[in-house]
């Protein structure tokens, strides 16, 4: 593909610079109101006193009939609108744990259905600072407490419910694809031409049936007149421990350095701190993610923990083709998450994690 080949610069509303969305909170941000907490609180009550599996709550389950058109517009405003939300106010500190997941989990079946996050098969996953080393291939980056980098997650979209924040850092923040698309398009149509097509992606020993232990999905996809993108760098350059997979050269570096320097950009990204009983959702076919390293508290039952939901969303954007080796499927409401041989769904509470 040369330069004169490339698909058109973007123009969609999910096209924004970090500071235009920095000085208007009020059209991505919205405080919950003590009528939809109350609604929120009736819906899960009967589920918490039957103890009724989480991971099995479904939106029938889960009824809410003032709240549910309110959430149903926010989906469409993932497909078509910015591409992403922070719903701030919910009172967590009055809450039991089990309370807690199964309104987490109740909001997001309004929005699609939980995909399995790992090979452990969770459902609702936990991001949490583990202390493991990150250049162990088979570490996943949030287990870590070191810088993530922008990339995206492997579901239509991606849900964070902030427990606890970091004694300090840890600051999320958000850059448009088409942006960063756009940008390289102006710049360098050279290089952007290469991110346009495959690249090794490891898969960190997450490997279904039947797949190579790496993808090869080009990190901006042009489909159905629209650019989406497929990002992680510390998993591209570890893919180059398998023999067998293409060859990243200088040109493919260079092509992710300015990938990467324009993420980085504070002109392109946008940055937010996510505090106690946030939910930041965030349309992976649009947005890249980032955080910032931070320094954990001491006191273990005070360390950094949110609580994550990987979606996929019914009426959605087709996916391009190459995506069915990640997504596993690309039907519209029933693709993504990470499933391989031995998965079994399954919710982990937090207790779990406090050792």
């Amino acid at each position: 593909m040369d330069s004169f080949s490339l698909p058109p610069v973007q123009t969609d509303s999910s096209s924004w610079l970090g500071p235009e969305m920095a000085a208007q909170p009020e059209t991505w941000q919205w405080y919950w109101t003590a009528e939809e907490i109350a609604e929120l609180e009736q819906a899960a009550a009967p589920l918490v006193k039957q103890e009724v599996e989480i991971g099995q709550i479904q939106q029938k389950d889960f009824p809410l009939a003032k709240l549910g058109p309110k959430l149903a517009k926010l989906r469409e405003e993932f497909i078509q609108g910015k591409g992403f939300a922070l719903l701030k106010g919910l009172p967590i500190d009055q809450y039991t744990e089990r309370e807690i997941i199964t309104i987490f989990f109740g909001i997001g079946t309004h929005l699609g259905s939980a995909r399995s996050q790992n090979a452990q098969g969770h459902v609702l996953g936990h991001v949490r600072n583990l202390g493991l080393d990150s250049t162990d291939p088979k570490v996943r980056i949030y287990q870590t407490s070191e810088r993530q980098t922008f990339h995206t997650d492997s579901a239509d979209v991606v849900g964070l419910l902030c427990l606890q924040p970091a004694k300090e850092g840890g600051r999320s923040l958000l850059v448009s694809a088409n942006t960063v698309f756009n940008e390289m398009h102006k710049r360098r149509p050279d290089l952007l031409s290469l991110l346009l097509q495959p690249i090794a992606t490891d898969r960190r020993g997450e490997v279904p049936a039947g797949m190579l232990p790496y993808l090869l999905i080009p990190v901006f996809s042009y489909f159905a007149n629209r650019i989406t993108p497929f990002y992680q760098r510390q998993y591209i350059e570890s893919a180059q421990r398998f023999p067998d997979a293409p060859r990243l050269t200088p040109q493919h570096f260079e092509a992710l350095d300015l990938f990467d320097e324009i993420c980085n950009d504070p002109a392109i990204h946008l940055t937010m701190m996510l505090e106690k009983g946030d939910i930041q959702f965030v349309y992976n076919h649009a947005m890249l993610h980032d955080r910032t390293g931070f320094i954990d508290w001491e006191s273990v039952e005070k360390r950094r923990h949110l609580l994550r939901l990987w979606l996929s969303i019914p009426g959605d954007r087709p996916l391009p083709p190459v995506f069915a080796t990640r997504y596993g499927s690309i039907e519209v409401g029933n693709r993504g998450g990470i499933i391989v041989p031995g998965t079994q769904l399954r919710v982990p509470w937090i207790h779990e994690l406090m050792k």
